[in-house]
């Protein structure tokens, strides 16, 4: 299946973004928590509990959207001849980089996609996150412009690419087997929380079925956060950033419709007001985004068409909740955790030591 791709072009992409928006206010009407109708890092975070990685209670639940995007974006690149199993190198370093990017984003609570979307449902402290995911992303782009490298990517066996789409279809067929009965806080294997944001979600079915949807229009627009503030500093391009504002726009403009439109700093849903936390959690979060190469929901995409990278650093980021979690990194709507400004500043220390450090010298 040939031709002209339309989700790549301008107006592509801002429908694209548009519909993602709608979606996300949608989730959260039928169930999901409040400005999480999608929040790929939370929703990491609540899988990592589901197996038990963490014993946070209040965020236990395998979040069917996720696999809905690695299963869309595995449909449209095969449908479209784009699946290409592929692996570069530095693969620890992509794992450590999704490790702090978790970390990050934790102590923000939220990942881009969040932090949009709290914009759009009226939280004021999206906009410290959103100002320090840039200032992350800018000084990633310092470093490409200095010769920063993960190295080639290279052509690799079918298997390579099957591995996370794999995974994602064994967390499937775990909900199948062991869901939830009665309000029971573990089923089987599976743990599920019976209060807080973990509590909360649309049917399964419902879940997938969104996930899917946007993992196949997502693979086919290229659409990243990370990548469209990227291009805009780096290149001056706005192609992957007319994508980014459109789902803001489209996503307040629903949450008004559907009256979740709440403005404001105190009492928004899993959220603090620890502003300056709430900036260098996102920096750190940006930074990492932007070394390893795409936004958590665009690592999602790339996993589902073969990019065996990429599931490294989606990996990372499920270990970094449960190393969040049962560190004490991880805020809460109380403030940040007991050890999150330490485990920040180290995470920004790494990271900057593999922008330095991972560099070929430009003549």
């Amino acid at each position: 299946m040939r031709g002209k791709n339309i989700f790549a072009s301008r107006g592509g992409i801002i429908g694209v973004g548009a519909l993602i928006g709608v979606l996300a206010a949608v989730l959260q009407k039928l169930g999901n928590p409040g400005n999480m109708g999608i929040c790929v890092a939370c929703f990491e975070r609540d899988i990592a509990g589901a197996i038990g990685f963490h014993r946070a209670a209040v965020v236990q639940y395998i979040r069917p959207e996720l696999i809905g995007f690695v299963i869309g974006s595995m449909i449209a690149a095969y449908l479209f001849k784009e699946y290409r199993p592929r692996l570069g190198s530095a693969p620890i370093v992509r794992f450590i980089l999704g490790v702090f990017a978790m970390i990050g984003a934790l102590m923000f609570l939220g990942c881009p996609w969040r932090a949009m979307l709290r914009l759009a449902g009226g939280d004021g402290n999206a906009i410290l996150g959103i100002s320090g995911l840039t200032f992350g992303i800018w000084i990633g782009t310092l470093f490409l412009k200095n010769g920063y490298n993960l190295g080639r990517t290279q052509s690799s066996h079918h298997t390579t690419g099957w591995m996370l789409p794999m995974v994602m279809f064994g967390l499937l067929i775990l909900m199948l087997l062991f869901p939830q009965i009665g309000g029971q806080e573990k089923s089987g294997v599976l743990f599920y929380s019976i209060k807080g944001p973990g509590s909360m979600h649309v049917s399964l079915w419902v879940a997938l079925a969104i996930g899917t949807i946007i993992g196949f229009l997502a693979q086919r627009s290229r659409f990243c956060t990370m990548g469209a503030i990227r291009d805009l500093l780096l290149f001056k391009q706005i192609h992957l950033f007319s994508g980014f504002i459109s789902m803001v726009v489209f996503a307040f403009i629903a949450n008004l419709i559907l009256s979740q439109f709440k403005p404001g700093f105190d009492g928004q849903p899993v959220a603090h007001t620890m502003h300056i936390w709430n900036f260098v959690g996102m920096t750190l979060a940006g930074l990492s985004f932007a070394l390893a190469g795409g936004c958590p929901g665009r690592q999602l995409f790339l996993s589902g068409e073969g990019d065996g990278d990429a599931a490294v650093f989606v990996m990372g980021m499920i270990v970094g909740a449960a190393v969040s979690h049962n560190f004490g990194l991880a805020s809460s709507p109380n403030g940040v955790g007991e050890y999150g400004i330490a485990g920040v500043i180290v995470g920004l220390a790494v990271c900057l030591f593999i922008g330095f450090t991972m560099r070929k010298r430009i003549v």
